[in-house]
């Protein structure tokens, strides 16, 4: 029997054609991007959250000498919320990049451990996640859960 699969997104070109809440989110994960601890891929990652009760919870990758003993920008962000807002939900993620690991036009995409624990924090929480990924050139790619990324995932 075959099956079919559809995903769902919003695409967009630009940030003008964003409204100033979705620029807000970006610019704030650039801004943590900056910050990342990168000095061996020299690729830097900012990610923010936005909770329930639009706090704002920032995370960016943390690399180690002693691979693979770095953590990624998203899991920064998601393991800070789970420990300091337990009882908010995560609303919205933003994630952004800054370095030629990947080409400008290429939006950022969260790896498979941070997929993972993306989807185990939407199924913890029964609310959707919208994932927002951002190019350098300004293309944004808006998902309305985290199912969309990682459809056949590992859990209930």
């Amino acid at each position: 029997m075959i099956k079919e699969s559809t995903i769902k997104y919003e695409e967009y070109s630009s940030f003008s054609e964003l409204n100033s809440d979705l620029l807000k989110l970006i610019e704030e994960a650039y801004i943590i991007c900056e910050k990342a601890y990168s000095p061996y891929s020299n690729f830097k990652v900012g990610s923010v959250l936005q909770l329930s009760n639009n706090q704002l919870v920032y995370g960016n990758n943390q690399e180690n000498s002693a691979y693979p003993s770095g953590i990624c920008a998203e899991r920064v962000a998601l393991f800070y919320a789970g420990a300091n807002y337990s009882t908010e939900k995560v609303k919205t993620i933003v994630i952004v990049s800054k370095g030629d690991l990947i080409e400008a036009d290429t939006v950022i995409s969260p790896c498979g451990a941070c997929r993972q624990v993306m989807i185990e924090t939407e199924n913890r929480q029964s609310f959707s996640i919208r994932v927002i990924l951002v190019a350098r050139n300004e293309k944004v790619v808006i998902f309305n859960s985290v199912k969309d990324l990682l459809p056949f995932y590992f859990g209930k």
